[in-house]
């Protein structure tokens, strides 16, 4: 049976991923409201919004960064990841109810730890929209699992 994660050892600096698609909807931003308690005008007064600079609603940022971390494991073959230990994001464009966003990924190093077993991965990511415009980016580090 084929190994279903991938271990440090296994990943090479230089990878690139991109995700499939996912529609941010509606639903997506008052549930995130309520799961946050994040009520700001700029998710849930649509009359309000009409008047702003955007225009209409947008996505909590914070919902964007979840989704794309929801896309980096539909964009990769599962890393045998063991913790999520560091963020360094920017928050560049709105994301609107009915945009598509995509992640691109790169992995950009891979560092050895003091503990033999595991190392940090650290993965450049950009959410991108429908029309390719970047309304995300950053890098993350991953505590990745040494194969056995």
């Amino acid at each position: 049976m084929a190994e279903l994660r991938r271990y440090f050892d296994e990943i090479q600096t230089g990878e690139e991923y991109e995700s499939p698609g996912r529609t941010v909807t509606e639903t997506d931003i008052v549930i995130f409201a309520g799961l946050s308690g994040d009520y700001n005008v700029l998710h849930t007064d649509a009359e309000f919004m009409k008047q702003s600079i955007f225009g209409e609603r947008i996505a909590h940022g914070l919902l964007g960064l979840a989704i794309q971390a929801g896309l980096f494991t539909r964009a990769t073959p599962a890393y045998a990841t063991l913790a999520f230990v560091g963020l360094r994001w920017k928050f560049k464009g709105p994301i609107k109810i009915g945009d598509t966003i995509r992640l691109k990924a790169k992995v950009l190093a891979k560092k050895e730890t003091e503990k033999p077993d595991r190392g940090l991965v650290t993965v450049q990511r950009m959410v991108v929209n429908q029309r390719d415009e970047v309304v995300q980016e950053g890098e993350t580090d991953l505590i990745v699992e040494r194969k056995p």
